[in-house]
Parts: C-alpha cells; structure tokens; sequence
C-alpha cells in the first residue's frame, strides 16, 4: 500500500479508537448502578439515622432497579463505617450516611485513619433532626429559657445536663448553650441517648438537649418540659416550641443534619446521579410522612452547597472544641 494511503488510515483508525472508547465511557456512565450498591451506617440500627437510610434506600432500589444494602457498621464513634467507606473502591457502590460527626470528629480525636474533608466527596444533605432542650418539671422550676438561665447562674455548678456521649451533637448543644449564656451547668455523659433519657426521667439528671423524635413523647405525656429547639427554624414535629435563638439566645444554632458521602475519587457524573435519585425521593409523600414521625426536617441540597456548609462548621465547631477543651470518651 503507498505510504500516502498509510498515513491516511492510521488516524482514521486512532479517531474510530478514541470515538468507540468515548461510546464505552457513556455507556457505563449511563448503565450506573448496574449492580448493588452497599450503604453503610456507621451506628447500630434503630436510630433515626439507620431509618433515615432505610427509607431512602428502598425507593433508590425501585428507581434504579438495583438492591441498595444497608449494612450497619458501629464502633469508635461512628469511626469504623466511616472509614471503611474512605477505602472503599471510588465507584459509586459504596456510600455511608452520617452526621455532624464528619465535621467534629477530626477535632475530637487525637487521631484518625482517615481524613473527614479530604478522603470524601460529599453526595447531598439528608435531613435535620432538630435537638430540643427538654427538662425535668421535678426538678428545674423555669418553664421558659429565660428562666432557666436566671436559675443556672443563680446556682452556678449545681445544675446539671445530660447527653449521648462526649462529642455527640448533644453535647456539642450543651456546650454551645452554656458558652453562649455565660452559666455553668455541669455536663454528665451517658454512652448513649437512651440511658441519658431514663436517667433524665428518674430525675439523675436536670435536663437535656434531646433529638426531637426521642423526647416529644415525653413532652406530649408531661413527663419533661420543651423549653427551645436549637435549630434556626423551628421544627414541623413541634411547632410550638420556639427556637433558642426565639427564646433570648440570639445567634444560636445547632444543626444536626444526616448527609450522604462517597470516596472522595468517585466520578462526579455518579455523585450527581445519586444525588439527583436522593432529592428525587425525599420529595416523595411517603417519605416525607415518614420523616416527620422521625422528627426529620428534610435538606436535599447539591454536592456543593454541602461542601460549603461542611467548611463553614468545620471553622464553627473547631473554635468552640478547642475553647472548651471537648474530648471524644
């Protein structure tokens, strides 16, 4: 064959290379999820969060028609299902669903295997799940916030809070409380929400920030009093609480929020499709009814708008660990 012709078809033959390689490319991009796909939560089931997951995870299998698994992976603070998670392959099959711990636990432990804001790629925020400072009728006087403040600095170290576990968005709102209010209200922490609450009950204890789900049948039955949410909206479970921030604590905010991550090499087109089947599902009435009987206000943001908001807590909750010297149990 003449050299002319040659030189002709080789890049006739690199292009059809190139084109059939782009075709295979948006092929597999376009099959995602052709197989299961594994969601971890870090904690053991029965919390909101495990739920949270559970919900979502059976309308994403309707919509891709593939099974998504939940598989609960505790330990070390939620530590070892997130770090499964950060080594896991970066193909979209693997994803945890976790909490404001992605933020604080950098700051509460001396050490990780993992890195929270580098080893991820944020998928979307879930939902929140607003705290609510609930008190003992028993024991505290004060029926407002107010109130109570007054009855704190009155008393300086005789009251007392109760939360889940050092580091844990409950304590983190007790902190953030006394911090804000200039009381000294002494923190006593429980290895879990559960025994703080039956200690909270049986009067051990003087109050709580509580997750609304866990604490609103109590309040409904008169056994604690709401005194304040610690969102900046109040929540649709009890709307007839008012926000901390409502109540005289001007500036007061905790969001514990339930967000969704994959490893931090995973393509984007994959983050922006579960993404997109995560918002998808979370406008859906039955999941919505069920969000509200957890107490869970729904988010549903994009990949960016929840990196964003991971800087912008991660600055908020490391001045206020390093100026309280919190430490993770």
């Amino acid at each position: 064959m003449h050299t002319s012709m040659l030189l002709k078809i080789r890049p006739l033959k690199t292009l059809a290379a190139l084109l059939l390689g782009a075709a295979l490319s948006l092929s597999a991009q376009a099959a995602y999820p052709d197989k299961p796909i594994r969601w971890i939560v870090p904690f053991p089931p029965g919390g909101a969060m495990d739920s949270i997951a559970r919900t979502l995870g059976e309308q994403l299998s309707r919509k891709f028609g593939q099974p998504v698994v939940v598989e609960n992976k505790s330990g070390a603070g939620g530590n070892v299902g997130v770090d499964l998670v950060a080594k896991a392959p970066a193909d979209g099959y693997t994803m945890v669903i976790t909490s404001i711990g992605m933020v604080t636990n950098r700051h509460l432990y001396a050490k990780l295997n993992y890195d929270p804001m580098k080893d991820f790629a944020p998928v979307s925020q879930l939902a929140v799940v607003p705290n609510m400072l609930v008190v003992n009728p028993s024991k505290v006087k004060a029926r407002n916030l107010r109130d109570l403040i007054a009855e704190a600095k009155a008393k300086p170290g005789k009251m007392t809070y109760a939360s889940a576990g050092n580091g844990t968005s409950i304590h983190l709102a007790g902190e953030l409380f006394t911090a804000m209010t200039g009381t000294d209200i002494q923190h006593i922490p429980y290895r879990g929400s559960g025994p703080a609450v039956t200690d909270l009950l049986g009067g051990q204890v003087d109050m709580m920030w509580d997750s609304v789900a866990s604490a609103r049948p109590y309040v409904q039955a008169g056994k604690l009093v709401a005194l304040a949410v610690s969102t900046a909206k109040r929540s649709s479970a009890m709307a007839e609480v008012s926000t901390a921030a409502e109540a005289g604590v001007v500036g007061y905010e905790l969001v514990p929020w339930f967000g969704v991550f994959m490893p931090a090499a995973t393509p984007k087109e994959v983050v922006r499709t579960m993404n997109a089947a995560l918002i998808e599902a979370m406008k859906l009435t039955e999941v919505k009814a069920r969000f509200f009987v957890l107490g869970a206000e729904p988010i549903g943001n994009s990949p960016e708008a929840f990196a964003a908001a991971l800087m912008a807590e991660d600055v908020k909750w490391e001045k206020l660990i390093r100026a309280r010297n919190i430490r993770s149990d």
